[in-house]
């Protein structure tokens, strides 16, 4: 049986580190900090490991909200779109390559946290943005 990516990228140790330093980036971002604001970062931190755990392959732990649920408030209420879905696509990928991913798997981890897009941004499949 092949190495799942979450393996290939380092496993839960590796995925801990990551969620730390993305979140660390967000937090910075004026782009996108204001829908973390409120929000307990501990339990949201938690929830992003389990999650990101499971879609790279890993063991499925995750018993948050599907992820058109967890965002529809912030699409709704606060206008989550995609330049904001960019830049944490945008700081994923810069984790990744400051925890030394190679380059490969960093897309791997993008194509996969792109692929759920229309689901965070609660558009149906085939919509087209204007």
């Amino acid at each position: 049986m092949s190495e799942s990516l979450f393996e290939k990228i380092g496993g839960e140790a590796a995925v801990d580190v990551a969620v730390y330093i993305f979140y660390q980036k967000v937090l910075d971002d004026d782009r996108v900090n204001r829908f973390f604001r409120g929000v307990d970062l501990e339990d949201q931190a938690k929830k992003q490991k389990d999650f990101l755990t499971f879609v790279f392959g890993g063991p499925n732990n995750y018993t948050g909200k599907n992820v058109r649920e967890g965002h529809a408030r912030l699409v709704a209420e606060r206008g989550l779109n995609d330049e904001h879905f960019d830049a944490i696509i945008e700081h994923l990928g810069s984790t990744l390559v400051e925890l030394g991913v190679p380059g490969k798997l960093v897309a791997e981890c993008a194509a996969i946290a792109e692929s759920t897009r229309t689901e965070v941004l609660n558009r149906n499949v085939g919509d087209t943005v204007t």
